[in-house]
Parts: structure tokens; sequence; C-alpha cells
């Protein structure tokens, strides 16, 4: 039964990315097939994390080899939650795609190739070894190469190209990190690499690996001073496009940082502490501060997935359950806010035909819906009371006041107050100055533009209520982080988990 769920949630998105191709030329079944697969992804993952939560930790050995010598998926409360945000995410961005690519010769690829995306999260969720998870980030990285070239503008080539250099980089020292662990234990499964790290002799070894895994996640993650390929690429495909990918392949790097650092070489405090909480400080500020400088709507919003990740770095860095729970918190609020207020700017370009600053405005007068569902994504984001962004902010001050990291704390502080300030500066530029430019079509009623585009709409709209419910109901939320944190710093669970419930 464990295995039967992990498989259901894992082989979804390829069963249907095959699907996909076969019916290329069939676009309406395409689209149904698309739609379909999305919503089955969605009740297996909810089958999946209901399973870990009533049974614990759930495995999947492949081929009938027991670890650590074959493939071994492992679900627990982080990977399982990960992979439910991730299919609510992608069925909300894909209904929004479905109305939102206005070029019907993309979407005959661009359904299979999101299906393929999907498919290589959620192995990168499950994988219990280190060397699977490196063919996962494969698959995310050749999905999101084509989803990002999606249309073949100069601009997107241009960035994509970046994306995919830097990420040859990462690969490539993420294999340099995994020879060297193969060679000094032996092992590549990540339980078994808890129990075996520890015994080996040379350590200084065992750092040199630490050192290419947190610059190989870095840059996926995009951390200080790793980051310069985010505001390369993001702001170029059309947010139809490339919204799943936005919201989540970041969050990857950060997942993989906090289960490298809990389970293969717990962290407890020391230089690896440190040296992650002076990242997490500089990638805060610097993300800001690009934000800040920034004139195009996309732009901003991408500076800020740079600027949000130095929270979540320094969840981890403090390193206790609170602080934990506060990172995984963080990244289930961003996740959801951040794919918002990209999706409000495909809304805001649809009927103002730009994205830069300059060239947009009157939005609230026209369109005051739209214009309401932006500002509680981007109260939520700067972390105004009682948001979800107020939230994910408090449990991490609260968990750096509890380790006296009181450096941290004041920049995460100053950095909201900054945040504000770029939020405003969209809300005053986007919704409130009068548009210097007439709307693409002057006559059309918000109600007309509404129904015009009803599936970009109501996506956001549900996005919206998602946020709400996590910003106004937080005790449910902070308490499933909690006792995920609680799950990661007692790796034993883990293990028993992988080596006994085989």
């Amino acid at each position: 039964m464990q295995g039967s769920l992990i498989t259901y949630t894992l082989l979804t998105p390829l069963l249907f990315a095959i699907l996909s191709l076969l019916f290329q030329k069939r676009k309406s079944s395409q689209r149904i097939l698309f739609v379909s697969g999305l919503l089955l992804y969605l009740i297996a993952s909810w089958f999946l994390f209901s399973g870990v939560l009533s049974q614990g930790i759930l495995t999947f050995q492949g081929g009938g080899w027991s670890a650590p010598f074959g493939i071994t998926l492992v679900a627990d409360l982080l990977s399982s939650g990960l992979i439910l945000l991730t299919s609510v995410l992608a069925l909300i961005t894909g209904v929004y795609s479905t109305g939102g690519i206005n070029n019907e010769k993309l979407k005959p690829v661009y359904y299979p190739v999101l299906n393929f995306l999907i498919f290589g999260l959620t192995g990168s969720f499950l994988a219990g070894d280190i060397f699977n998870l490196y063919v996962w980030f494969e698959v995310m990285l050749v999905s999101s190469f084509v989803l990002f070239t999606l249309g073949g503008q100069k601009d997107q080539l241009e960035g994509s190209i970046k994306y995919v250099a830097i990420n040859v980089v990462s690969s490539s020292l993420f294999l340099a990190g995994i020879g060297l662990v193969y060679g000094l234990t032996g092992s590549l499964n990540m339980a078994a690499l808890h129990l075996k790290i520890p015994l080996v002799e040379n350590q200084a070894m065992v750092a040199v690996a630490k050192v290419f895994f947190i610059i190989s996640f870095g840059i996926k993650a995009a951390v200080f001073p790793l980051f310069f390929w985010l505001p390369a690429t993001y702001h170029t495909p059309p947010v139809a496009i490339s919204s799943l990918a936005v919201g989540l392949l970041t969050k990857v790097g950060i997942y993989v940082m906090i289960r490298f650092f809990t389970i293969v070489f717990p962290m407890e405090t020391g230089i690896t502490s440190d040296i992650l909480l002076i990242l997490s400080g500089f990638t805060m500020v610097v993300g800001v501060l690009g934000a800040a400088a920034q004139n195009d709507f996309r732009k901003i919003l991408s500076f800020h997935i740079i600027s949000q990740i130095g929270y979540m770095i320094m969840g981890l860095a403090i390193y206790t359950p609170l602080a934990i729970a506060g990172a995984i918190f963080f990244v289930a609020h961003n996740i959801l806010v951040k794919t918002n207020l990209f999706l409000i700017s495909g809304i805001v370009n649809e009927s103002n035909g730009s994205y830069k600053l300059k060239d947009l405005g009157g939005v609230y007068q026209k369109f005051p819906i739209i214009a309401l569902v932006f500002a509680i994504s981007a109260f939520s984001l700067t972390g105004v009371p009682p948001l979800s962004g107020f939230w994910g902010k408090f449990v991490l001050v609260l968990a750096g006041f509890e380790a006296k990291q009181f450096i941290i704390v004041g920049i995460s502080l100053f950095v909201s107050i900054l945040t504000l300030f770029s939020m405003t500066k969209i809300w005053g530029e986007v919704f409130w100055k009068n548009n210097p430019i007439p709307f693409r079509n002057e006559s059309q009623s918000q109600y007309g533009f509404i129904r015009k585009n009803l599936l970009m709409v109501i996506p956001v709209f549900v996005m919206t209520l998602l946020i709400l419910l996590l910003g106004f109901f937080p005790e449910t939320f902070i308490d499933l982080s909690m006792k995920a944190a609680e799950q990661l710093l007692n790796p034993g669970e883990y293990v028993k988990g992988v080596f006994v419930n085989q």
C-alpha cells in the first residue's frame, strides 16, 4: 500500500505527459486530458499526504531491491506536503494557462512539457538517494528550459541560455559532491549516509563535499551571490507558461538544502550554520534592493523571489525546531503569494499590453477587483498582519530571538520595510496613477473583461482565497510545519522508515 501511494503520485504526471504527446493533433482532447491529469495528480497527492499523516514515513523500494542498494523513494511530512502544494499550484496555473496562452501553436507542446516538469518536481521531493535526486534535477532542468524558450523570443533565448549554463555548473558541482561522498562511504542512500558519514575518518573531505553541495543547491535556490540567472530568466516567458516554475523551482533548492542538512549532514551549530546565516542576510538585502531598482512589473517580482529565499535560509541556519518550522511555513506562503503576483501581472498585461511601469496605470479605476487581489497578495508578501507573510516572519523572528540571533532578525525586519516600499511602487505606478496609454479595449467594463478572461481570473481568485486561508487560520499550518520540523530533526525516524518499513 505504501508503494502504491508513492508510485501513483509519481507516475500520474508522466502518464498524462505521454498521453498529451499522443493527442497533440486533437487540441480539445489534449486540453481535457491536461486538466484531468492535473486533477488526478491532486487527488493522488492528497491521498499520499493523508497516508503520511496517518501512517508516518512511507517508502518504496524500486525493483524489489532493499535499501541501500535499490532506488528508494521516501515520503515524509515535508516531501508529501510540498507535493500536495505542487499539485494545487499545478492545477491552478494549468487552468490559467489554458486561457492565458494566446498562441495556439504553443499549447500542444506546453501541456506535455508541464507534466514532465511536475514529474521531475515530484521525483525530486521523493528521492531517497542523492544520485537519483541528480537525475530528477536534470528532468526539471530540461523541462524548464523548454518552457522558458516556448515562443522563441530573443530575450527568452538569452535568459534561458544563462539559466542552463549556470545550472550545468550546479549539476557538475553536485556530481562532484556525489563522487566524493560515494568514495568516502560507498553509498548514496540518504538514510545510509546519515549512519556512515559520522564514521568517515577523513572529515576534511566530508567538508569539501558539503561545500560542493552548498554551492550547487545555492545556485538552484538563487542564494547570494549565485542568484543572477533568476532575474535574467523568470521575466522573459509569458506568465501563463512560466508561472509554475516561478513558484517552485527555487523552492526545490531550499528543500534539498533542508533535507541534506538535517538527514545527510545534520548541522546543529557551527561553521555551516554561520555561513548560511551570512548568506541569508545578503540574499534578503540584495534581493530587495534589486527589486527597488527595477521598473518592470515582473522584474520587481523576480528580485523579490531572491529576497524571500533569504528568509527560508535564515530558518535553516538558526536550526531549531521553531526556526525550521518557520522556514517550511514560509516556503508554503511564498509559493502561493509569489505565483499569484505573477499571475496578476499576466492579467494586467492582458488589459494594458505591457509590463513596464511607465506604460501602466489606471487598473484600480478600471478593474478594482484585480487591484484588490493584488493588494492582498502584496500585503501578504510584505508581512502585514494577519496575512500569511506576517505569520511566517513572526515564527522566524521568534525563533531568531530565542536563539539570540539578533542581527539576522534585525535584517529581516529591515528588509520587510523595503519590501513594502517596492510593493507600493507597483501599486502607485500600475494601479493608482492614470493610465498613460489606452487599455486594449477601452470600452470594455470590468465584468466584461472578467467574462472574457475567466480562465485567467478564476485561478487568481482561488489562489487569493488560499492565501487568506493560510493567513486567517495559521494554527493548523504552523502545527503541521512544527511536526515536519520535528520529524526532520529526528533523523532516526527517517532511517527507520527506510530500513525497517521495506
